[in-house]
């Protein structure tokens, strides 16, 4: 039966979450049609376009000037409903060829990112919770806030350079500083280690910016859940401290760790946008930018959509960890 109410609870979130995303997208589709003005990618052309001509260009991708905004999404709605065909740009590139690859790059370089941080920050919380105020706390919160505010395109550009300094001391490219992979790389192997080089550089700026928020939140957590009456029951039973964390406040202390956790994985998805330019890849966070910066309405919507699909998926997993770790909510 306990089975049965966790299936229940999560189809009615899921549900409610995908009523979320159809607002959502609809809805930037109207403020991206107003705010946006994709005529702007023609009026620079040279001969100059008359608007009727810019229209008329304009015309076959669903965005022409001269229809009203609410015929340009009923023509974008059912393109989306029926052939989930999410439109073109200005210039004619169609969505669809873009996000697939570009949700590949940000995957490859943002979800190894992201699980070293989480990890390593998240131990570091625990681990320097359990010595609060010995030197390995000190010195460990010393180095955290120190890197937190250091601003991340800084960071970054610090380790091109020190990657750039590398390569000329071994006269030879250890380390690539920029781009997914290497033109002309063939073969499964080469390609791995390829690809695997080039992800060094920006996974690591990614973890030097991103453990430092972990490490702080779980550490205060736990030092906050140590001092709980549940906690201070279990060492009354003759457990140690240790013990209790163990068995007792880590757990607590994790259920909003897992929570922001699934939140995070999407806002960086399309968030990494310093690390992705500075690093030359190609990923979600740039092609947002380059979308705005083109009027692409339908690009926009499609990047607004991708982020509230992720969002959705990462509430579930909240609940579903929240139910898995805190008891009081699966007998609830």
């Amino acid at each position: 039966m306990k089975r049965v109410a966790v299936v229940r609870y999560v189809a009615r979130k899921t549900i409610g979450w995908l009523a979320m995303i159809v607002v959502a997208t609809n809805a930037t589709f109207f403020l991206a049609s107003w705010f946006l003005d994709p005529r702007s990618n023609y009026r620079e052309l040279r001969p100059v376009r008359t608007d009727e001509q810019i229209a008329h260009a304009l015309a076959p991708y669903g965005l022409s000037p001269q229809w009203s905004v609410v015929h340009r999404w009923w023509y974008w709605f059912a393109d989306v409903t029926l052939r989930f065909d999410w439109g073109h740009s200005p210039t004619g590139v169609p969505v669809n060829s873009e996000i697939p690859e570009r949700v590949l790059v940000s995957g490859e370089l943002i979800l190894l990112g992201t699980v070293v941080s989480v990890v390593l920050g998240v131990a570091l919380g625990v681990y320097t919770a359990a010595r609060q105020y010995r030197a390995v706390d000190r010195l460990s919160q010393a180095v955290s806030v120190v890197l937190y505010n250091i601003p991340t395109a800084v960071s970054a550009l610090v380790l091109v350079l020190c990657a750039i300094w590398l390569n000329q001391l071994a006269g030879r490219t250890v380390l690539h500083v920029a781009g997914a992979g290497t033109p002309g790389v063939t073969g499964g192997w080469p390609t791995v280690l390829d690809r695997a080089d080039h992800l060094v550089l920006p996974t690591l700026s990614l973890i030097v910016t991103g453990y430092v928020g972990w490490h702080l939140t779980q550490r205060a957590l736990l030092l906050d859940t140590l001092n709980a009456d549940f906690v201070r029951t279990a060492r009354a039973t003759g457990l140690t401290r240790n013990q209790a964390i163990r068995r007792h406040a880590l757990r607590a202390s994790l259920i909003p760790t897992a929570a922001a956790v699934a939140f995070y994985i999407p806002w960086v998805f399309t968030g990494a946008i310093i690390t992705e330019t500075i690093f030359g890849w190609e990923g979600m966070g740039r092609y947002f930018t380059k979308t705005i910066g083109q009027n692409n309405v339908d690009g926009v919507v499609a990047v607004a959509a991708f982020g509230a699909v992720l969002t959705a998926i990462g509430a579930i997993l909240s609940d579903i960890a929240t139910v898995a770790l805190d008891p009081r909510v699966r007998a609830s």
